[in-house]
């Protein structure tokens, strides 16, 4: 299980929406908005009601596809230390995917999307780009993991549905129906806590191993050695804890093109799951 986590703390009651990196309010010109797709696949739901879990694409496939996929991470707690001058946000990572031409899925929390609501809103538009939930404090839905403090057993509904609205408030289209747990942590009640939801939850196959990590080439071969035919890689699109994963992009997306990959969004995986 990866440390999906950033930071931790007690809610900001204070915290607003501001914008601290300069971004476009809308795609770059050469991207339309967002037409009209098809409806995102689910899973069905798993052993008495369970919320599903997807973690890859079939195993057997030979169908060399990867989904990337990167977590803007923004805990309820970090409103002043953005306002200090922290960038949760890595707005050059989005530069570069849109310049590669390489579509992801975000995991963003509502907490992110309120803090930088047009680069939310401007993921939102382009379609290269789909956003799903990762709760709106980035608060650990089972304990231990990695120091997050713990969502009360009856707020883990009013998490996700909280985080799909700040998404609205922020103007943000192409959402999709997937739910990542903070830290990857989850267990059988949560599963069961958020049933009613209709979500599926996404984990990964491969960690990148950029969480805090300061060296681009390590991460870049830790993808590269883990990518198998199928596979969904967990990075991260926060700057003050993920400082390489633009750089770590930069040189593993041409190599695995030279090795036959395509990279398509966790929904596109999906369609491809066996029945």
């Amino acid at each position: 299980m990866h440390n999906a986590a950033t930071g931790h703390g007690k809610p900001d009651a204070g915290a607003h929406a501001t914008e601290h990196s300069p971004a476009p309010a809308s795609p770059p010109p050469s991207v339309k908005a967002a037409p009209a797709s098809p409806k995102p696949p689910v899973m069905p739901p798993g052993q008495a009601g369970r919320t599903p879990v997807f973690e890859r694409g079939p195993k057997n496939t030979t169908d060399k596809v990867v989904a990337l996929t990167f977590d803007a991470d923004m805990t309820a707690d970090e409103g002043p230390r953005a306002a200090a001058g922290e960038h949760f946000d890595n707005p050059e990572l989005i530069a570069l995917l849109r310049r590669l031409k390489v579509p992801a899925t975000v995991f963003m929390t509502g907490r992110w999307a309120e803090e930088y609501p047009a680069q939310a809103r401007s993921m939102g538009a382009d379609p290269l780009f789909e956003i799903a939930n990762h709760s709106y404090s980035h608060y650990a839905f089972t304990s231990p993991c990695y120091g997050l403090p713990t969502v009360a057993k009856g707020e883990m509904r009013a998490e996700v549905e909280r985080a799909f609205a700040a998404f609205r408030k922020a103007g943000v289209r192409h959402v999709v129906p997937y739910f990542r747990f903070p830290g990857g942590c989850y267990d059988d009640a949560t599963l069961r806590a958020l049933a009613p939801e209709r979500v599926t939850a996404v984990q990964w196959d491969v960690v990148s191993g950029d969480a805090f990590a300061t060296d681009a080439d390590a991460v870049a071969r830790q993808v590269l050695a883990g990518v198998k035919p199928g596979s969904v890689v967990v990075m991260h699109c926060t700057r003050s804890a993920a400082p390489v994963t633009d750089e770590a992009v930069r040189k593993a997306v041409p190599e695995l093109r030279s090795r036959g990959y395509r990279f398509v969004k966790v929904s596109d995986l999906m369609r491809t799951r066996p029945s």
